[in-house]
């Protein structure tokens, strides 16, 4: 049901070697792991890919500026990012880097191809050259004058170098996605790329003289240059495969989910589709783009003094608050905007006083009223308790359709109102004074309900928060992890089994303010 094929390939950008992951990084990172996990939940084949990307002009002045060698600096950053996605909980299968041989040898074979089919040649080009961009930027795309990502003014470089004729495909690329809509996700980046193609397609320059720059991988058919960074990086998509002849490439290429911010649409949405027509090579699954991190309402950046390191954040609150604020925040595909006093009153809200409090109640009436044990439920056919649950009950098709549609947020939400119904049941069946007048059916199937749901919660928010909801799960005396779909039926939790009250799942969180903070 979660894809017809049953495998699921999902990438990350590589991410440019010439900064600290920030926000940006860890929002795409954990929502790929997000969706690898609740593909392995459901027994799909799964491999989940990320990386780094580097070579080009930015990492080879960044190295300069460090006084370091360019593959000293990036074998350090991307230690960095390593680390951080270690720390973060992300399960990814591989982590590819453009400086290993297995990526320039492919990248290599595929520029000889498309150079032997005619669809790569040399000429001499005069254009404006953005170096955060890394490429020359048409008169259409500049705004005043000025990159529109960079708000910087492009350089003036005249020089030769070597072309792919990515105009030769734009008719096929138009008419590709207007007959598949599903190709490019959400639907406003796929009718921003259409637009884009009513004006002519220039060829794409992929190439640059070692004169001006050396960092990066030789062109297989001339030494004198090396190969422009979006041509050597996209292609590890696949180099990761072991294109062609891998049997990884013949398995994930075909269900191939690529997830990038809107910054890089266009090398996504449009070098890459031309790269691989020409190439021969089949088209990706999809590609799915989402929008900004803000901080209070700006974007971040560096200048700014607002770039938001996710280590920080995962050491204050904890690696899963993290990762559910971000999944449970950002509508996919527009902009979000993160602020500190928000992450915690959402987490105290939802996590410490919804989830948190009904675990806790559920523990301690169990403990005191069922000896720890999970109780027998009685068969009770009462019309409350029937809703309950087939609320519950319509909650992970619910969930299955949201990671279908890829809105994880609303797979959190629907997650939460189970939460929240759980919580209103037990106020309306009131245990407590069901104890007391003696009604202990009451009591038992009451308890069991409640505990079979936070079981239920436990399964579906697993891929969200991993470390919790196995907490989650033994605290509910179960073994093991949660699969789907063994246990997605009502009544799999067995009674007898011995809960365990452990240390609270989600303690109430202060704002932790720094000194400087403090100190104002």
């Amino acid at each position: 049901m979660a894809n017809t094929l049953g495998r699921f390939y999902v990438t990350t950008p590589i991410y440019y070697m010439n900064a600290q992951p920030h926000l940006g990084h860890a929002y795409t990172t954990v929502l790929c792991d997000v969706m690898a996990r609740y593909h392995r939940l459901w027994g799909d084949d799964t491999y989940f890919l990320t990386g780094s990307d580097e070579h080009g002009d930015k990492i080879a002045q960044a190295a300069l500026a460090c006084g370091e060698s360019p593959q000293a600096f990036v074998d350090r950053l991307s230690a960095a990012f390593r680390e951080t996605w270690v720390r973060l909980g992300i399960s990814s299968d591989d982590f590819i880097r453009t400086t290993e041989p297995r990526h320039q040898a492919v990248v290599q074979r595929i520029l000889q191809e498309i150079y032997d089919r005619g669809d790569i040649y040399f000429g001499s080009y005069g254009g404006q050259y953005c170096l955060g961009c890394e490429r020359f930027l048409t008169e259409r795309e500049l705004v005043d004058g000025r990159c529109p990502d960079h708000g910087t003014e492009p350089t003036r470089i005249e020089e030769k170098n070597y072309f792919f004729r990515m105009g030769k495909y734009q008719d096929w690329l138009v008419a590709y996605l207007t007959e598949h809509p599903e190709v490019l996700q959400p639907e406003q980046y796929r009718g921003e790329v259409l637009a884009f193609l009513r004006s002519p397609l220039e060829d794409l320059c992929i190439s640059r003289p070692k004169s001006r720059l050396t960092w990066g991988i030789p062109l297989p058919f001339d030494e004198d240059y090396v190969t422009y960074v979006w041509f050597d990086a996209l292609i590890n998509y696949i180099s990761a495969l072991g294109y062609p002849e891998g049997e990884r490439y013949a398995r994930y290429w075909p269900v191939c989910h690529h997830v990038t911010a809107k910054d890089i649409l266009k090398p996504h949405a449009i070098y890459w589709p031309t790269m691989l027509h020409a190439a021969g090579i089949p088209m990706y699954h999809a590609l799915r783009v989402h929008g900004y991190w803000g901080v209070d309402q700006a974007k971040m950046s560096k200048s700014r003094g607002n770039v938001v390191r996710p280590l920080e954040l995962s050491d204050k609150y904890g690696v899963d608050a993290f990762r559910y604020f971000v999944i449970r925040e950002m509508t996919f595909g527009q902009d979000a905007s993160f602020n500190e006093e928000a992450f915690v009153t959402r987490y105290n809200a939802e996590l410490a006083n919804d989830l948190g409090n009904l675990l806790n109640r559920t523990l301690h009436m169990v403990g005191r009223y069922c000896e720890g044990m999970i109780p027998a439920p009685a068969d009770e056919p009462g019309a409350e308790r029937q809703a309950f649950i087939e609320r519950a009950l319509a909650t992970p098709a619910q969930v299955q359709r949201a990671i279908e549609q890829w809105n994880p947020q609303a797979a959190v939400l629907t997650t939460l109102e189970l939460v929240r119904a759980a919580n209103l049941y037990l106020e309306q069946r009131a245990p407590w004074a069901a104890f007391k007048r003696g009604d202990v059916a009451q009591v038992n199937t009451t308890l069991y309900d409640v505990a079979e749901a936070l079981r239920w919660v436990a399964l579906l928010l697993h891929p969200v928060m991993p470390g919790k909801m196995a907490a989650l799960w033994q605290a509910l005396g179960q073994e093991g992890t949660p699969r789907w779909p063994d246990e997605v039926a009502w009544g799999i939790l067995q009674p007898g089994a011995a809960t365990r009250r452990g240390e609270v799942l989600f303690p109430r969180q202060e704002l932790a303010l720094d000194e400087a903070a403090n100190q104002a």
